[in-house]
């Protein structure tokens, strides 16, 4: 067995397989031969007599391994196997069977390999589907392993516009891409956008702009970090909830973070962007004291000029300054940037009328 290392790591019943495959072989070739009536190009069908499993124990290198293994003891038996004067035509006999056995492996283990793909996708569909929906319990993480999910130290959702057209060679890529970079990804379709759940052990920004870098054109909203895959049904529905909004901010970053969205999602009704704002903008500006909630407030009437929101407040300018600074230490939004001016406008109006 040292032109076969691997055939003695198999088992028992797999190395019995492969020894009935082999005699299934060299008996269909002995027929072949003495059938006068055979065709010239013979057509054997040796691998029905084995279980479908031996293709996942047996690659198809090692296949081929065996085949030259078998024609070679062939080639050396021919001076005794033929007849006297006949020796090379039992030569070109045996190669060309062998040729032929090497086509229907081939095709055997392309036909696996085309039911294992059509299979893990209906997989991978299911586990991004309970993604979707929530329940992420041990048979979808179970499931998720079977497709190559390993452990990583992070795990995030990217959600983008489904390209027109077949997107399989391009999932392809992506998948590749991950593979080449430590990542692991599952893919699928999602209210009517493309969701890509990736994971890894580096830093996630890193991860997030190669994965972005080859998805189709458009927007890519990306949701939280989260530690697993156990917990990533919250990523996958603030990046779809995003998604969803995007187009109400033209000029937004690629990838942009789903929080980035909160003012877009509050205005298309999304509950829990709505109460993100109430409880990481009004509510902190309403509790702070300081005359916090009044400045901006007549910030944003007055346009943005610090000159009419002193006159308005009855203070100096450098005092509206001051509060403005304070705002951005304590909710992180720079009132004299439009972009953040927006989400706190947005902010107010929710707090503003959330009893009524």
């Amino acid at each position: 067995m040292d032109a076969l290392p691997w055939f003695t790591a198999l088992a028992p019943s797999q190395r019995a397989d492969v020894g009935l495959v082999v005699q299934a072989g060299i008996s269909a070739f002995t027929t072949w031969l003495r059938d006068s009536s055979a065709a010239d190009s013979p057509t054997p069908d040796v691998f029905g007599a084995a279980p479908r499993e031996l293709a996942r124990a047996v690659n198809l290198k090692q296949t081929v391994q065996l085949i030259r293994v078998v024609v070679a003891v062939l080639d050396e038996q021919v001076p005794i196997l033929a007849e006297p004067g006949h020796e090379q035509e039992l030569r070109e006999a045996v190669l060309r069977y062998s040729r032929e056995i090497a086509f229907a492996a081939a095709e055997v283990y392309a036909a696996a390999a085309e039911a294992r793909g059509a299979w893990d996708a209906r997989l991978e569909a299911g586990v991004v589907e309970a993604l979707v929906r929530g329940q992420v319990g041990d048979l979808t993480l179970s499931r998720a392993g079977s497709l190559g999910w390993g452990r990583p130290a992070w795990t995030t959702a990217l959600a983008a516009p489904m390209p027109a057209g077949p997107v399989e060679a391009r999932l392809e890529d992506l998948r590749g891409h991950a593979r080449h970079s430590g990542l692991f990804v599952l893919t699928g379709e999602a209210g009517g956008g493309l969701l890509v759940v990736v994971g890894g052990k580096g830093k996630p920004e890193s991860a997030v702009k190669q994965i972005a870098a080859v998805l189709p054109p458009g927007p890519v909203v990306v949701g939280p970090v989260v530690e697993d895959l156990a917990a990533a049904a919250v990523s996958v529905r603030e990046a779809l909830a995003g998604l969803t909004a995007v187009a109400a901010w033209p000029s937004a970053p690629r990838p942009v973070q789903a929080s980035d969205l909160l003012a877009e999602r509050a205005v298309l009704g999304d509950e829990s962007a709505r109460q993100r704002l109430l409880e990481e903008v009004h509510g902190p500006l309403a509790s702070s004291g300081g005359d916090l909630l009044e400045t901006c407030a007549a910030f944003l009437e007055t346009g943005g000029s610090l000159e009419a929101t002193a006159r308005s407040l009855y203070v100096h300018a450098n005092t509206v300054r001051y509060r403005l600074r304070k705002v951005l230490d304590l909710v992180g939004l720079d009132l004299m940037s439009p972009r953040d001016a927006q989400v706190v406008r947005v902010a107010f109006v929710i707090g503003r009328t959330q009893d009524m």
